[in-house]
């Protein structure tokens, strides 16, 4: 290498990020792929999506593999790397591939924290295909969840409220439940004429299960005019200000003047109503918390936070925001 390179990585779990920066905060080359969550694909699988990604990159960029390192520092922040054991396991990984001799790991809700604010401490709250809090105070202690799932008693997130969808349109359509318009936009999001012909899709494998994350905009649509839509909505509503309270809580922040950092693509779905849910909450115990959404995608904060690991100024790192906003991924 002969300047000092930054690799950055926001990988969730519909689509991953990666960036090479220079120090200076230009961006050498950023592109898109899919998503390379470890809980989805396995450690192995991860590495394989982040590998062609970079492999894109650096031919972008011009810069040499040939199995040798590619940036100074490397910042993978990833969905999936949820517990201390998963994140070692892949930075293990990570080092192994020789890309970046100093490559930090962590959860991509640490990406969001960082894309919002600058102070390097605060909440960052995700909901987007899963929902997720990870909390920073400003002496360095961290509150954060296993976010695995049900077992973890995690719920909210497109994941979840795309299943909810079909569940209450089924019982809609054979009386179980009380009638709700999702019975009608449910099927008609996939051309479909009836819930029953959603499930028998999936049954047979002619829709993949995945898919029912679609429908996770189609309830926001319906939930102000429609009850049983809207309770999805209200409980989803309900489990970000848990979340975001319980960090808040376990970090003695409820006092302070702090940020509350809001991203994921269910928060730009909705415009501002979940936005302004969570502002809501977290205002009835944190008064002085400041909560704002973020426009940029998240690999802005992965590659923020690789600028501060090479000692990046200001200047640089105000020139790195610009740049992947240019580049599409800003």
């Amino acid at each position: 290498m002969t300047e000092k390179l930054a690799l950055a990585v926001d990988g969730g779990n519909s689509k991953t990020d990666l960036a090479l920066i220079k120090e200076d905060g230009a961006v050498l080359s950023a592109v898109r792929g899919p998503g390379s969550s470890q809980q989805k694909l396995g450690v192995d699988g991860s590495i394989e999506v982040l590998g062609s990604l970079l492999e894109r990159a650096a031919a972008d960029a011009g810069v040499e593999m040939n199995h040798q390192p590619v940036a100074e520092v490397g910042r993978v922040l990833i969905a999936g790397a949820d517990l201390p054991e998963e994140e070692e396991i892949l930075r293990k990984a990570l080092a192994d591939q020789g890309w970046a001799p100093r490559t930090e790991v962590g959860n991509d809700t640490f990406a969001v924290l960082r894309t919002g604010t600058d102070r390097g401490w605060g909440v960052a709250l995700v909901c987007g295909a899963g929902i997720n809090c990870v909390g920073v105070a400003e002496d360095g202690r961290v509150a954060r969840f296993a976010a695995l799932g049900r077992i973890t008693g995690d719920w909210g997130g497109g994941d979840d409220v795309g299943p909810e969808a079909l569940w209450a349109a089924a019982r809609s359509a054979d009386g179980r439940g009380p009638k709700t318009t999702l019975e009608r936009a449910v099927p008609a999001h996939f051309a479909l004429a009836a819930p029953i012909d959603v499930a028998r899709a999936i049954h047979f494998d002619e829709l993949p299960y995945e898919r029912l994350i679609e429908l996770a905009p189609v309830v926001l649509a319906e939930a102000a005019s429609d009850p049983v839509a809207g309770q999805i909505v209200d409980r989803l509503k309900a489990e970000m200000v848990n979340l975001a309270r319980v960090a808040i809580e376990r970090l003695d922040l409820a006092g302070e003047s702090f940020e509350v950092v809001l991203g994921g693509g269910m928060f730009r779905a909705d415009g501002r109503e979940l936005v302004d849910a969570v502002r809501d909450g977290v205002g009835e115990f944190a008064p002085d918390a400041t909560v704002t959404a973020i426009d940029a995608h998240p690999i802005v904060g992965a590659a923020l936070l690789a600028l501060d690991e090479l000692g990046a100024d200001p200047a640089a790192k105000e020139r790195v925001r610009h740049s992947l906003s240019e580049a599409g991924l800003g």
